[in-house]
């Protein structure tokens, strides 16, 4: 086999191969036994069918096909190692020449990772916003958590902002009653705007038995979006009342004797989420900046691919679960469609682009995965998938994925490695040190590790040749 390699743009090339016909002869053995187990011709028995009854019955083109198909990955995969290529998702093969006994000539395009030359990183600088905690976000957060120890006591006087109301609910679409529009005993706190939009205002000044109708877009059910007739009926009024802060609620509501130490705790607490949320920023900041030192061309049909995978997990998958569709997600979101065919599309540029940065990066600092850190990646992607460790494990295995993880936490490490060297100031002028989260994987990278999974599937699938044959 001979084979060339011909340039059509940094990111795809053109594979020209030619196979001497002798190199099919295990392909065209495999046809003939594989056409012999299929078929039946009288007077010989199945699977003893000899190669010149097969020829004259059904065609020596049906074997040829038949031979190329099964041949073709292999001359490609056996080009694509020659040329010592990274090819990203399926070639497109065409047979230019087919010689019974004499020749066989292919080309293939495909996509191909580009050369990625990543520059001195060493003075990248980011400014971050500092690590304060108020004593107004102290305030706000014990606040919070007495709110969840409120209780609440009947009242014979009219609803109003803050009283927990019990209602019973009934929508209308077009004068008829959904079958899932009616719902009794739902409780309903004034103001929290956790049901319909227009309730409120419905409800305030109501006591105990009183009724009223209003217009609402319905957010989910078998008539999400729609505009109803809701009628709400108000079976309880309950105020809300809130313990006392002192030391006996401390004791209530945490592992602390005194007041004094419970709101120690939540100035720590909040301090913690402000440096980590410092630490997401600064790694986001970080990553931005290395790409702008990157020139990288993005293959067009990958950048389609990502695309589109995008706007279809967007529209069926977290859209669907949410009782919507993509009109009514971007009237929400204020966005006209325009705007988000932009946006998908630099989101889909820069998480490709990150993927090869921080591939590079990895074999550049020679940078491996243990065990242990597999695991714990492992572990935090179960949790936020919501299930189990075990399930999890089992089907990332069961789907072939644990490359993708490793490639994960690899990409993770990278970015961690640029981070170390930038220099991180805050909005205070004051170098901030993440040494402390270093044990913590970077949220950025395991973001940037799954935002463009589509480029790491194209690879794995890469060795497999499309079958097909013309002439």
């Amino acid at each position: 086999m001979k084979s060339a390699v011909e340039t059509l743009n940094p990111t795809r090339v053109r594979l020209t191969v030619e196979v001497p016909f002798e190199e099919l002869k295990d392909s065209l053995d495999a046809a003939y036994k594989k056409i012999n187990q299929q078929v039946t011709v009288k007077g010989f028995r199945k699977g003893k069918i000899p190669a010149r009854v097969i020829d004259q019955r059904f065609g020596r083109g049906a074997v040829l096909e038949e031979a190329v198909n099964d041949a073709l990955p292999k001359f490609y995969t056996d080009a694509v190692n020659e040329a010592e290529l990274n090819p990203l998702g399926q070639p497109e093969v065409d047979i230019t020449e087919l010689k019974d006994g004499e020749t066989l000539n292919f080309t293939a395009e495909v996509d191909i990772r580009p050369t990625v030359e990543i520059p001195d990183y060493s003075g990248i600088e980011v400014e971050v916003d500092a690590v304060e905690v108020s004593d107004e976000d102290v305030e706000k957060s014990v606040e919070q958590l007495r709110e969840r120890f409120a209780s609440t006591s009947p009242v014979e006087r009219a609803a109003q902002d803050g009283d927990v109301l019990t209602l019973d609910l009934q929508a209308k679409v077009d004068g008829e009653v959904l079958e899932d529009g009616v719902a009794d005993g739902v409780s309903y706190t004034i103001g929290s705007g956790e049901l319909l939009d227009g309730i409120d205002e419905a409800v305030k000044g109501l006591e105990a038995g009183g009724e009223a109708t209003f217009a609402s877009e319905l957010k989910g059910g078998s008539a999400a979006g729609k505009e109803a007739e809701v009628t709400v009926k108000v079976s309880q009024v309950a105020a809300r009342e809130l313990p006392e802060l002192d030391d006996d609620f401390a004791q209530l509501a945490s592992e602390f004797d005194t007041l004094e130490e419970l709101q120690a705790d939540s100035r720590k607490r909040l301090a913690n989420m402000k440096q980590y949320d410092q630490a997401t920023q600064a790694q986001e900041r970080v990553l931005d900046k290395l790409l702008e030192l990157v020139e990288i061309p993005v293959p067009e049909k990958l950048l389609e691919d990502e695309i589109n995978t995008r706007k279809h997990n967007l529209e069926h998958h977290q859209l669907g679960q949410m009782g919507l569709d993509l009109e009514k997600y971007l009237e929400l979101q204020g966005k006209t469609a325009e705007e988000f065919e932009t946006e998908t599309r630099e989101a889909a540029v820069k998480g490709i682009k990150t993927q090869f940065v921080l591939d590079e990066l990895v074999k550049q600092e020679n940078l491996n995965v243990s065990q242990e850190e597999l695991t714990e990646h492992l572990m935090r992607r179960a949790s936020s998938s919501g299930m189990s460790p075990d399930q999890f494990a089992q089907a990332v295995v069961e789907q072939g994925q644990v490359p993708l993880l490793v490639g994960e936490v690899a990409r993770g490490k990278a970015l961690a490695a640029v981070v170390e060297k930038a220099t991180v100031k805050d909005t205070n002028g004051e170098i901030v040190d993440l040494d402390d989260e270093e044990d913590e994987e970077p949220e950025t990278a395991e973001a940037a590790a799954t935002e463009s999974a589509d480029a790491e599937q194209a690879d794995d699938k890469a060795g497999k040749a499309e079958e097909k044959t013309e002439g």
